[in-house]
């Protein structure tokens, strides 16, 4: 009972900001979103295969998200001076605002179109990558400017 009268008055204390003349007041504006991959890559010949497709497939299908309006840009990122268990590379896209459930459906069955691959295909090729690469964190971020 105490959590929830705890969660009821949070709540109410954060209505007031909920307020469009609040949220005209804020100093800050809402902007785009950037999905940000942390890789781990293993050395030796690992580093340059996936360097080969990132160089590769990976800008293609980047690029091809770019020419639809589904993102506004992307980039890799080295972590120059990464401390044991922190990731090697970023690979980071940037875009407006997040798709619905329909339009995500949409957009996955036009990229499938485009890369003529089923999504079985993509699973393997990307089960095929853990070779030499290791997925080790995400983050959706999205960007806040001074108004």
């Amino acid at each position: 009972m105490k959590t929830i009268r705890f969660a009821l008055a949070a709540m109410a204390m954060t209505l007031p900001l909920a307020t469009p003349s609040a949220a005209q007041d804020y100093p800050l504006a809402a902007g785009e979103y950037v999905q940000m991959n942390g890789i781990d890559v293993e050395d030796g010949e690992g580093t340059l295969k996936y360097a080969q497709w990132l160089a590769t497939e990976w800008k293609r299908f980047q690029e091809h998200a770019k020419s639809q309006g589904w993102i506004t840009d992307y980039g890799i990122y080295a972590n120059v001076n990464a401390r044991a268990g922190e990731p090697d590379l970023f690979l980071v896209t940037t875009f407006a605002s997040l798709p619905d459930a329909a339009e995500q459906e949409r957009r996955d069955r036009a990229f499938d179109a485009w890369s003529k691959t089923t999504v079985q295909q993509q699973a393997a090729a990307s089960g095929n990558r853990a070779a030499y690469r290791t997925v080790v964190s995400s983050m959706l971020l999205q960007e806040y400017k001074p108004r």
